[in-house]
């Protein structure tokens, strides 16, 4: 649906040893290497490389990284700085923006930098919108002529995009004919094998209603785990990519509907009203953009009507 990278497995690259391992001592039992990584805690960022970091992350990933946010990132970076057997902060930003460290350690940067709080029918009064608005108008639109065509844009560990496959799946059953296709998309490679594993344990999902849990989702053969996986039918609804909204992305369909929440909160004004003007492009005319409640497109010259708060419709 994408033209840019699709998840193909958990990203294995590298450092200096040109091995991974999450324990950087299991291989000599060196008691000095372990002294070593036990310092790495007492290490602190640098002005200068904090703001290499923040530069690199604002360019690469939108992402606004203000001093404030510092001592974050000094923490996030601290499994990095173990894992690769780095000592100091400084060394690891040289090998950041080194040739090897450009190939080999910008995903993993992706994932220590991005946030990814979610659940599953968060800001549910979006959901009450689309059942009584949104599918309704998009029903009489598009009729059983073809699939209606839905993306999550930064769709974190799946919570979103199987959320909306129940309420898509529950309205076709009472809307025969009604089809349905879901792109879920997200920066983290991490986070998109979490979302296509669609493993849960029981007390995310106690925001599904009953009758959904028990029509949708699969109770593990081990009770003791308390897990449970969203059914193939829901699954087969959703398509995980991964993508960057700092590339020049293009899609080969225009989606009718197009939830983007609680995403760009985390990027500076100026690049919200560049991402919104990409999401413009692609949107259907006359399709929907849901956006997160604490975000707001007042002021940005875009081509959308206003449906609901928070909810928008391109014209």
């Amino acid at each position: 649906m994408f033209k840019h990278n699709k998840v193909s497995g958990p990203v294995g690259q590298v450092a200096r040893s040109g091995k991974e391992t999450t324990d950087p001592g299991a291989d000599c039992g060196d008691k000095d290497l372990m002294s070593r990584n036990m310092t790495l805690f007492k290490a602190e960022m640098g002005d200068a490389e904090f703001q290499r970091f923040s530069s690199l992350i604002h360019s690469e990933f939108g992402i606004k990284m203000p001093p404030s946010k510092k001592v974050l990132l000094q923490s996030r970076f601290q499994k990095r700085l173990r894992v690769l057997g780095f000592e100091s902060y400084e060394e690891y930003c040289e090998y950041v923006f080194s040739p090897e460290g450009q190939q080999n350690e910008r995903q993993h940067l992706v994932d220590v930098v991005t946030t990814n709080t979610t659940h599953f029918f968060r800001e549910p009064k979006h959901y009450d919108i689309l059942n009584n608005i949104v599918l309704p108008e998009v029903w009489r639109n598009t009729g059983s002529g073809r699939d209606v065509k839905i993306w999550s844009a930064g769709c974190s560990s799946g919570e979103e995009p199987y959320t909306l496959a129940m309420v898509f799946s529950e309205f076709a059953e009472r809307h025969p004919g009604f089809r349905f296709s879901i792109q879920a998309t997200d920066i983290s490679r991490d986070i998109l094998q979490k979302a296509m594993r669609a493993v849960y344990s029981m007390d995310k999902l106690e925001e599904i209603p009953q009758g959904m849990r028990k029509k949708y989702l699969l109770k593990s053969k081990n009770p003791a785990k308390r897990l449970m996986k969203m059914n193939q039918t829901i699954r087969s609804h959703v398509q995980f990519s991964q993508l960057n909204f700092m590339d020049d992305f293009k899609l080969n369909f225009s989606p009718d509907i197009l939830f983007c929440r609680n995403v760009v909160i985390y990027f500076d004004r100026p690049t919200q009203e560049v991402l919104f003007t990409k999401f413009c492009n692609h949107l259907a005319v006359g399709g929907f953009l849901f956006i997160g409640h604490s975000e707001s497109l007042s002021g940005m010259k875009l081509p959308l009507r206003s449906v609901a708060p928070t909810v928008f419709q391109r014209i």
